[in-house]
This record gives C-alpha cells, sequence and structure tokens, in this order.
C-alpha cells in the first residue's frame, strides 16, 4: 500500500510545481508560499479532526515533538527556497536539482537511521544524481526564465 501512496505522493508532488510556477508567474514567491501554507494548515487539522486523531496530541512524546517541530522547521525552508527557485527558474530544471533531495535522504537515513543499503539503492541513486546534473547542465541551452 506504501507504493500507491508513495505515487501518489509523487504526482500530487508534481501537479503541485507546475502550478506553483504557474501562480508564481505575477507573485512574489514567499507570499505565494504563504498562501499555499494556509490551506495546508486548514487541510492538514481538517484531515486529523475527520480522522479522530486530535486528541492523540497529548500522548506524543518530548522527542517526537522536538524532531516534528525541527522537521516542520526545515519543511518551511525547503518550500521557501523551492519557490524562490521556482520563481527564478524553469519549473523541469528546479525540480531535478530539488529531488536530489531523494539522493541526500539515502545517504542521511545510512547516516543517521543506521538503515541497510543495498547495491540497487546506491546505483538507484546514483542513477537520480546522474539525472539532475544532466537535467541541470542543460540550463544554458533550455533556461528561458
Amino acid at each position: 500500500m506504501w507504493i500507491i501512496f508513495s505515487l501518489l505522493g509523487a504526482v500530487s508532488a508534481a501537479i503541485v510545481v507546475i502550478l506553483s510556477k504557474a501562480g508564481l508567474k505575477n507573485t512574489e514567491s514567499s507570499l505565494g508560499f504563504a498562501i499555499q501554507s494556509v490551506l495546508i494548515l486548514v487541510v492538514a487539522w481538517t484531515v486529523v479532526t475527520v480522522r479522530g486523531n486530535f486528541s492523540d496530541l497529548t500522548s506524543i512524546d518530548r522527542k517526537a515533538w522536538i524532531f516534528l517541530i525541527v522537521a516542520g522547521i526545515f519543511t518551511a525552508l525547503s518550500s521557501l527556497f523551492t519557490f524562490r527557485a521556482l520563481k527564478l527558474g524553469n519549473a523541469s530544471l528546479v525540480t531535478a536539482l530539488e529531488r536530489l533531495s531523494l539522493v541526500f535522504s539515502v545517504i542521511m537515513a545510512v547516516i543517521f537511521l543506521k538503515e541497510k543499503i543495498t547495491w540497487q539503492v546506491v546505483i538507484g541513486a546514483a542513477l537520480m544524481l546522474g539525472g539532475a546534473v544532466l537535467i541541470a547542465i542543460s540550463e544554458k541551452s533550455t533556461d528561458n526564465s
């Protein structure tokens, strides 16, 4: 089931990039992010309430709160940086580099979470890195923003 949700997340993220780029055409990037953030906040808390998880807030331990708050800070930073990049560059180029987060996630998961790495993961990450670099160096011939 995680594969279906992962693929839905990937398609949704692609749609977000395209719609955000279109919305940022005549809008300052941080303002665009702030507008989307309000909707994200409303939807997230609506889902929590509808699923009946609101009362679970009290059972979250201190360590989890810290991790989630710091992750929230980095989520905001990531989005702010991505929105600024989308304002300045082509969506296909920005997304290719921004999705290097996949490679960084693999590396950090091995270092900090002690996840085991397989040769398939190494090759996949190397291919992602190579693809992002290939797309990024094409910028000079394709960037019209």
